[in-house]
């Protein structure tokens, strides 16, 4: 299926499913992906050979000129976003200089734009890097990626590019010690023959466990909207992606937000 990448550096305002009216950010390069997932349902599609693909990506100061120009003109324009989200094509963290993007984003939107949100939707393989922490600490939505708690699950969802461990990454969630979204893509299909669904019983239990565990302070439950590199994906119903957010509910006293 078709899927795109996002061409500029800043882009948008867009409506976001999830978060409203979204001024986007994108650290990674314009014309290819870069992550360190590989998922199967992205819509930003397959990551390159890096053998034939050089990742260049945006310097910070640029990003500044940038998002500050594009600030100024909506301010005077008189239509500012509801939230400044950090997204693209790949995994923003993974940029060398997240940390200080981060500071100048914090300042800039206090300066144009001090009621606008700020969100970073991340897959949470960086978490290793104090920097990166630190900085997703500072902003208003740090949207951290777990959809699935069993491994063989997430292996064949998330297709890690590099060294991965669920239970390592369980703990660093938990180190945030709530002040995190905790974001669950549902979905069910097979990939090279291998068959899956995430929403099953077993796969539903398991994730509440870590969700128990993890405590965010929120939890995004959603499903695929746009094309995917796949023809083998089907996206779960609203009504059964209520029925998961009642039971997240009523049962660890959690908010949760659905997007169908």
């Amino acid at each position: 299926m078709a899927t795109f990448l996002f061409d500029q550096t800043i882009f948008g305002p867009v409506i976001s499913r999830r978060l409203g009216v979204s001024l986007g950010i994108n650290l990674l390069p314009n014309t290819s992906k870069l992550c360190s997932f590989d998922c199967i349902y992205c819509e930003c599609g397959w990551n390159p050979d890096p053998r034939k693909v050089k990742a260049v990506l945006p310097a910070r100061e640029e990003v500044k000129t940038l998002l500050e120009a594009k600030l100024k003109a909506m301010a005077h324009a008189n239509q500012l976003p509801d939230v400044i989200t950090f997204a693209g094509n790949g995994e923003p963290t993974m940029h060398p200089n997240f940390a200080g993007i981060i500071d100048d984003t914090l300042n800039l939107r206090d300066l144009w734009a001090p009621k606008a949100r700020i969100a970073v939707l991340s897959n949470s393989t960086m978490l290793f890097k104090a920097p990166v922490v630190a900085a997703l600490k500072k902003v208003d939505d740090n949207i951290l990626k777990l959809d699935a708690a069993i491994p063989e699950t997430i292996a064949l969802m998330n297709q890690p590019v590099g060294l991965f461990n669920l239970d390592t990454l369980v703990d660093q969630l938990i180190a945030f010690k709530g002040q995190l979204v905790i974001q669950t893509m549902f979905l069910r299909g097979s990939f090279q023959g291998k068959p899956f669904d995430n929403t099953t019983p077993d796969e539903i239990a398991a994730w509440m466990k870590l969700l128990q565990k993890i405590h965010p302070g929120r939890v995004m439950i959603y499903t695929i909207a746009r094309d995917t590199p796949l023809d083998t994906l089907q996206k779960i119903s609203l009504p059964e992606l209520k029925q998961i957010a009642a039971r997240v509910k009523s049962e660890l006293n959690i908010e949760v937000e659905v997007s169908g």
